[in-house]
């Protein structure tokens, strides 16, 4: 719609038509067909033919005809006298169906009105996304600011450590804590020949390696060989504990048993998981212990053993008779003598 207000006119002879009005006539049928058609579809009367949309088809349709019966029974008369002659006959609140509800008086006014109010409405999304580019801007500034400072920090604390450590030796070297070592007062010699290896490094390891010191997956490894060479002990020495040949009752027993070895089983293959996270050559992870591999080897552990164990029983029975008959063949002979 134009701000002038100018209608061509087919959009006059369009509205007459949704008022269901013909042209010439009065003011009054103008108004009772607004409020017919008002009540019909206006969309608080809550009637089955409510419609916004064609309510505000109706409105517009009643200010052109409004404006059209105005001009032509006083053409001296502008379109916003006659508006504002029948404003206050008309419901308040529709007046707010239109504009965003923005702005008071006729309806021109408040078009005149609402379109400053969108320049303003516009100049200040400007101003804010202008100020939101530049809150992310120093954002970003502080967040560097930030970061420089945590890393002094680390750099400061660092430092502190290594000062801190540094002290701590010459100390102990005036008490004479390191007196006792091995090579006092001679310089170090290169224990490696090679030149790809750095000889710092090298005479760092073997220094720890001197005085006790082992990575953590060496104890790792030598502790999971201790652990499943006591693990398979264990179950040797319960299925020697329940005998040959095994009662129902034992039977059972030895069940709990191999449900218990196969659990520590589990437990120890996690730590064989984390030797290998920490273990630094490939081909040195070790692999998962089968608990029914296991369980088969100590059933076959146990055979041999009872097999051992009676190969001596039959080696000692003999001896012992051999011995016997020994002490006879002796007495014949003194006997005969």
């Amino acid at each position: 719609r134009m701000l002038s207000g100018y209608k061509s006119k087919s959009d006059v002879k369009d509205s007459y038509k949704i008022l269901e009005l013909e042209e010439g006539c009065s003011l009054d049928e103008v108004r009772n067909s607004y409020r017919a058609l008002a009540k019909k579809y206006h969309p608080d009367s809550s009637s089955s033919t409510a419609d916004p949309a064609a309510f505000i088809r109706v409105e517009e349709a009643y200010r052109v005809v409004l404006s059209d019966v105005a001009a032509k029974q006083r053409p001296s008369d502008s379109s916003e006298e006659e508006e504002d002659q029948f404003k206050l006959k008309s419901l308040q609140h529709r007046h707010y169906l239109s504009f965003e509800g923005v702005g008071i008086g006729t309806p021109s006014q408040r078009e005149k009105q609402y379109m400053q109010f969108r320049v303003d409405r516009a100049t200040e999304q400007v101003l804010e996304y202008q100020q939101q580019r530049l809150g992310s801007s120093y954002a970003g500034t502080d967040l560097m600011r930030a970061k420089d400072v945590r890393e002094s920090k680390k750099v400061k604390i660092t430092q502190a450590v290594e000062r801190l450590v540094e002290d701590l030796i010459q100390e102990s070297m005036a008490k004479g804590d390191f007196d006792n070592l091995r090579g006092k007062g001679k310089p170090l010699q290169k224990f490696s020949d090679c030149p790809h290896i750095d000889p710092m490094t090298h005479n760092l390891n073997r220094i720890l390696i001197d005085n006790g010191y082992q990575p953590e997956w060496i104890l790792l490894q030598k502790e999971i060989r201790e652990t499943i060479e006591q693990l398979r002990k264990s179950v040797v020495a319960s299925r020697r504990k329940l005998g040959e040949p095994m009662t129902p009752s034992d039977q059972k027993q030895w069940n709990q048993i191999c449900e218990q070895f196969m659990e520590d089983i589990r437990k120890l293959n996690k730590r064989v998981d984390n030797f290998n996270l920490v273990v630094p050559i490939m081909s040195r992870q070790m692999v998962h212990f089968s608990p029914e591999k296991e369980i088969v080897r100590a059933q076959k552990t146990y055979k041999a053993l009872m097999g051992e164990a009676s190969h001596s029983d039959t080696k000692e029975s003999q001896g012992e008779g051999a011995k016997r008959f020994g002490w006879k063949s002796s007495l014949f002979k003194w006997l005969n003598l």
